[in-house]
């Protein structure tokens, strides 16, 4: 899953939004820096891919974008689903996608100091393009695969890649529907019984 399905599976707890948004950008052990409603967050974030990835229905809508991408077709289906999640935003929630997304951008400012590095150094460019927006749009997402293609490994083949999903959008949303059902279930069930190793440090001194 892409930023914004990842900052919606947090919950309403903002330092959870925080540590869940950061969370690729966090390795090992180094997430005990930060305070345990962001620890949660960023293991939270680990959750979801580790479960996204092993997802049979993920795996599925990832082969329609094999041909072209091979082992990065995990990364392009992660922006794909977040743009399904876009289109679709009004059957997950009742506050407007613009709203959501303001409302993230202040969370993310109100903490921009306690952000790592990589994350401080896209956050700004983030926002005024309100990328996690653009997303409903096809050309939006056409957007965030070429930027990721310019700075990283991916391969450019931003216009293929949404030809694949416009030919394929219904298969596409069925397994995204389903899919998603499964990792609300699994991101409810983390953040209620989920127990940060600071909490679990201080049971034990107690």
């Amino acid at each position: 899953m892409n930023f914004l399905a990842h900052i919606y599976l947090s919950g309403s707890d903002p330092q959870i939004k925080v540590g869940n948004f950061i969370g690729d950008h966090v390795k090992g052990n180094a997430y005990l820096r930060f305070a345990p409603a962001v620890q949660k967050g960023i293991l939270l974030h680990r959750r979801i891919d580790d479960f996204t990835d092993r997802h049979p229905l993920f795996r599925e809508s990832s082969l329609v974008f094999r041909e072209r991408y091979g082992r990065y077709a995990f990364i392009v289906t992660d922006v794909v689903y977040d743009h399904l999640l876009a289109t679709n935003w009004e059957r997950y929630s009742t506050q407007p996608l613009r709203r959501f997304v303001s409302q993230t951008h202040r969370i993310l400012l109100r903490n921009y100091f306690s952000l790592p590095q990589s994350v401080r150094s896209f956050l700004p460019f983030m926002i005024k393009s309100r990328r996690l927006e653009h997303y409903r749009q096809t050309e939006g997402i056409a957007k965030a695969l070429s930027i990721m293609a310019d700075y990283t490994s991916l391969p450019a083949h931003s216009d293929w890649a949404v030809k694949q999903l416009i030919e394929n959008r219904t298969a596409l949303e069925s397994q995204f529907f389903a899919f998603f059902e499964d990792i609300q279930s699994m991101c409810v069930g983390f953040l209620v019984t989920h127990v940060t190793q600071n909490s679990l440090e201080k049971a034990e001194f107690l």
